[in-house]
């Protein structure tokens, strides 16, 4: 009988590359490890939601690495759905290993930001609200994560910069960082106490108000002051 190796180190088969983001003024891409998001950062997004906001601590859903769809692309209307939403993003880009890191310590891990989308099957995700389930189904999903250009951290500092989203050129979502309930430090080093953050990982850090349905066609442009637009239209589901 043939000795079966316990580590195996040739593969069955390939399996996607890790995706590589553009950074403004560099060659090289980034590459994406894992995609953690942050849910209810807004308190007038969690108002209009039915929610409230538990200023106690934030909490997180993820998204696969396969969602990601760059500024430029198109976002297939996902599957199993009838009620798309977009939802606008600051995304913070990890570049140095982070465990138990303070809030004050937690610029030093940051590589840069970029615009974010994080599109959601809302009425699955009501659907596993209602039963008290995960809403993995409403959350992670291919072309689920819209990103643009990284900016480097030395090029951006989160404050209360503008962010915004249109649709088809009409102002759907608007607000300020300044809004978020917790701040991009809070989330690095609150995040970091869970898991061993590494290079190569993505948070994105909730949305404001006006969160909102799509339809195949859309075209949707979100910007947040000093970082590069994310632009991205909605294509026919599959």
């Amino acid at each position: 009988m043939k000795d079966i190796p316990l580590n195996p180190t040739v593969p069955l088969f390939s399996v996607p590359a890790s995706p590589l983001l553009p950074v403004e003024g560099l060659a090289e891409g980034f590459p994406v490890h894992r995609i953690f998001c942050v849910g209810r950062n807004y308190a007038a997004h969690a108002a209009e939601m039915g929610n409230t906001i538990d200023r106690a601590a934030p909490f997180y859903f993820t998204k696969p690495p396969t969602g990601l769809v760059l500024s430029g692309g198109i976002m297939t209307y996902p599957p199993g759905t009838e009620d798309c939403h977009h939802e606008i993003e600051l995304v913070i880009a990890i570049g140095q290993p982070a465990f138990q890191v303070s809030a004050a310590d937690a610029a030093g891990v940051i590589f840069g930001y970029a615009v974010g989308l994080d599109m959601t099957r809302r009425d699955l995700q009501q659907a596993a609200k209602d039963k008290q389930r995960p809403w993995d189904m409403g959350k992670s999903f291919e072309h689920s994560a819209g990103i643009g250009r990284i900016t480097q951290a030395a090029e951006f500092a989160p404050a209360g910069q503008r962010i915004e989203l249109t649709v088809n050129d009409t102002t759907r979502q608007e607000g300020e960082l300044s809004d978020m309930v917790w701040s991009v430090p809070e989330i690095v080093s609150h995040l970091s106490r869970y898991y061993h953050l590494t290079p190569g990982d993505l948070i994105y850090t909730g949305t404001p108000s006006g969160v909102g349905p799509v339809q195949p066609g859309d075209r949707l442009v979100g910007t947040v002051e000093g970082l590069s637009p994310l632009n991205v239209t909605i294509g026919p589901a599959d």
